[in-house]
């Protein structure tokens, strides 16, 4: 293993499963050090713990949905760690639901979540931008945001992921002149903890399965797979990427089998 990120700090907001803490064993194992942000304090701890074993690792709780949440965690970023220039916006729900029946509740769960990382986002990049330090920052974005899928009605969480796809191309106009790059992932089903919100824990790798044919290579994805691609635009071997939004979707925008 290479030390490509020996004295950088990441930050991953959704870093206690799936593609965020993926991301984040991936740049400890590479000699960075790492923030992760969860909601609960206990399995926030737990994955903590978990990744400690791979360099240093330090642990945030912050519920995202509120403002208050919000405003304590990006306080605790700039007293405690103002030296974070790695960013990962990999915090996500994901409840697939009618047009017709949506409420308040289920559209705004999928905005406060934007606001939240329009917000650690702004703290991270004035933080780098006063101390002239380079950064990369890279956010989770969707294929739902740039295809409708019949099987999995989602309108609002697609509208919200469709606004993180623009943020990070504004972002990346914005920021190069300060040496800050911002990029996106966009992928397709990966089997993360997400679908937990709908299906039962027990049933979610099979249920799936069903999805295996929808993507050309044959298979969903994996947050390996994504997380491999996320830690190289995190990394200077991405040096002259920036706006980019790559699909990493086993080949779904390309066509259908």
């Amino acid at each position: 293993m290479s030390n490509q990120f020996k004295g950088r700090k990441l930050l991953v907001v959704g870093g206690t499963s799936g593609m965020g803490m993926q991301t984040a064993r991936m740049v400890l194992a590479e000699g960075g050090s790492a923030v992760i942000v969860g909601h609960r304090a206990d399995k926030t701890e737990g994955a903590r713990k978990e990744l400690a074993t791979l360099g240093e690792v330090a642990a945030l709780t912050a519920d995202l949905a509120s403002d208050a949440g919000v405003a304590a965690l990006i306080q605790a970023i700039d007293e405690r760690h103002p030296d974070i220039d790695l960013l990962v916006n990999a915090a996500g729900v994901f409840f697939p639901k009618p047009f017709l029946e949506h409420q308040d509740a289920d559209y705004d769960q999928y905005m406060k979540l934007n606001k939240a990382f329009f917000f650690i986002t702004q703290k991270v990049a004035a933080n780098l931008v006063a101390g002239g330090r380079p950064g990369s920052i890279v956010n989770i974005g969707s294929m739902w945001a740039r295809q409708a899928i019949a099987a999995t009605p989602s309108s609002a969480y697609s509208m919200a992921k469709a606004g993180l796809h623009s943020l990070t191309q504004h972002l990346a106009m914005e920021l190069a002149p300060k040496r800050i790059r911002v990029n996106a992932v966009s992928p397709a089903v990966v089997q993360t903890p997400i679908y937990e919100g709908f299906i039962p824990k027990a049933e979610v790798h099979g249920a799936l399965q069903g999805f295996n044919g929808f993507h050309p290579i044959g298979r969903v994805g994996t947050a390996q797979d994504v997380a491999e691609v996320v830690t190289f635009l995190l990394s200077e071997k991405a040096g002259w990427v920036t706006g980019a939004i790559w699909d990493v979707d086993g080949g779904v925008m390309a066509g259908r089998n």
